[in-house]
């Protein structure tokens, strides 16, 4: 019979760094009945000043060959009683064990200047990253939001790594640059304990490990799906052979009173992912933002480059539709037969949390209720990264779940 794999998972909101350390070492330590394989470690910005003393601290507590993290301005965890908590704006530190049987673990670190052009082989990726792409690893990316060049690099693993899943988040701070923080040591690879300012840690999983995702974008559509009849690069020139602003002005007025003022405040577009699906549901959605009009065009400007055959559908985000959302895609998700989840983390924006729904630890709990008794890891996020419609991207407004199971149970 093979072995298990584990995974464990503590918070502690201790203010001091080393008593916070210690506490997070000896609770996952003790969880586990093997020793750890892979540490993933989130702290908060409240210990933004003793950055560079957290990979050494974490040494002299826990022998681990592989450790990423990044700094947050929240962070989330698991309990003592094993209940998710989501800790915003306080110090506080999530570390994720995992014991990996049968797992390969391998790390990496790459600047934006360092990614190669995007019409380069994939050859030139795997290069870069140094994982090979059979079998299909499954990463994990935490990237600064400054110089890190993410959207190209997530289309080169795309284009370099077909099959694998690709979620994380980009660090965020309660500063400029200089207070986020990347981790990454490796006692194989010459990386040992490193911190870093910018750029991209991964972490690429192979083997009898399966990374499944939930990317909950917290929209709802109104309206009826539309074509971009005319564009240029991210601005909608047509809409059904149309005028996108006349479209537009007709939709809002079709709102109720409720819907219309929120349409002021909350209005995004989502780009329908797969061409040929007639019924449009969760998940078929690329959300994106409206970034401004032009009212004698008529044109409308928006956060991506669309092109001319693409179908879209207006959206409105607030706490109800983010919550509907998220549960839909959770109970699709419980209904599928997959081994049983060992573990799970979150990358949430930041303008999600208590500042979307008016309480705290409202999306884990709900993943919580449809997937319970795993442990749960996170923070909140910058930009979130996560597949939509077999392509990976970097979202806002969004929650990105990575559930983790063994291939085979």
């Amino acid at each position: 019979m093979a072995e298990q794999m584990q995974w464990a998972n503590a918070l502690s909101t201790r203010p001091s760094l080393e008593a916070a350390i210690t506490d997070v070492v000896e609770q996952a330590v003790s969880s586990l009945t093997e020793p750890a394989d892979l540490g993933v470690v989130f702290i908060s910005s409240a210990f933004a000043s003793e950055y560079s003393r957290v990979l050494p601290l974490l040494s002299e507590k826990l022998s681990v060959p592989v450790m990423i993290g990044c700094s947050g301005l929240g962070v989330i965890g698991t309990t003592a009683t094993g209940k998710p908590q989501e800790l915003e704006g306080e110090a506080a530190i999530s570390l994720t064990l995992g014991y990996l049987p049968g797992v390969n673990v391998e790390v990496f670190h790459v600047r934006g200047e360092e990614l190669p052009d995007l019409d380069s082989s994939p050859d030139a990726w795997i290069d870069l990253i140094g994982v090979q792409p059979s079998p299909s690893p499954q990463f994990i990316l935490l990237s600064s939001a400054f110089s890190s060049r993410i959207n190209d690099l997530l289309q080169g693993l795309d284009f370099a790594y077909p099959g694998s899943v690709i979620v994380g988040g980009q660090a965020s701070s309660g500063g400029g640059s200089s207070q986020i923080s990347l981790f990454c040591s490796h006692d194989g690879q010459g990386i040992h304990q490193r911190l870093y300012r910018e750029g991209t840690v991964g972490l690429a999983l192979s083997g009898n490990v399966v990374l499944d995702t939930i990317v909950a974008q917290g929209c709802r559509p109104i309206g009826q799906p539309m074509q971009v009849t005319k564009a240029e690069r991210n601005i909608i020139l047509e809409l059904d052979d149309k005028v996108p602003l006349m479209v537009l002005r007709d939709l809002i007025a079709s709102l109720s009173e409720e819907e219309r003022i929120l349409a002021q405040r909350s209005l995004f577009v989502g780009l329908v992912m797969d061409q040929f699906k007639l019924s449009l549901q969760q998940g078929d959605f690329l959300i994106r933002s409206i970034l401004g009009v032009d009212p004698s065009a008529g044109a409308i400007a928006i956060g991506d480059v669309i092109r001319p055959g693409q179908r879209l559908q207006f959206q409105l985000r607030d706490a109800q539709a983010s919550a509907q959302d998220l549960e839909l895609l959770l109970q699709g998700y419980q209904k599928q037969q997959f081994s049983p989840p060992a573990a799970a983390f979150i990358f949430s924006c930041l303008g999600r949390g208590q500042g979307l729904y008016g309480q705290s630890n409202f999306d884990s709990e709900l993943f919580n209720r449809y997937i319970h008794d795993v442990p749960i890891g996170g923070f909140f996020c910058n930009g979130e990264i996560g597949p939509v419609g077999g392509n990976t991207f970097v979202h806002g407004y969004t929650s990105v779940f990575a559930i983790c199971r063994p291939m085979i149970s």
